[in-house]
């Protein structure tokens, strides 16, 4: 598994299948300004999944953020494969998404 550092700046990745954690870091970071965000690539968990095939990857992401106050999981859902779309689906096959306000995150 590979965690990706909150400290990657906001570049413009257009490298190997490798910096889609970090295309996802930058995105998520522009789209939601999170306090906290953990971008963890499963990939290798999944080899050989047919869906994988196609080089899109299996990530996980936990992001915390003010923007989600008030707003529903499937509504948080949304404003994080919104900031997403366009890593789907070559670079994204399949997305495990945890996010938390502040509050929330904190009470855990």
């Amino acid at each position: 598994m590979n965690d990706v550092s909150s400290s990657l700046p906001p570049e413009n990745f257009e490298g190997a299948a490798g910096d889609t954690a970090a295309q996802i870091d930058a995105l998520l970071r522009a789209a939601l300004a999170p306090s906290q965000l953990t971008v963890r690539d499963d990939s290798a968990l999944h080899a050989g999944h047919p869906g994988a095939a196609s080089g899109g990857g299996h990530y996980h992401v936990t992001i915390v953020s003010e923007r989600f106050a008030g707003a529903s999981r499937v509504a948080r859902h949304r404003m994080v494969y919104d900031a997403l779309r366009s890593l789907f689906p070559m670079r994204i096959h399949a997305l495990a998404v945890s996010a938390f306000t502040e509050q929330e995150y904190s009470a855990q």
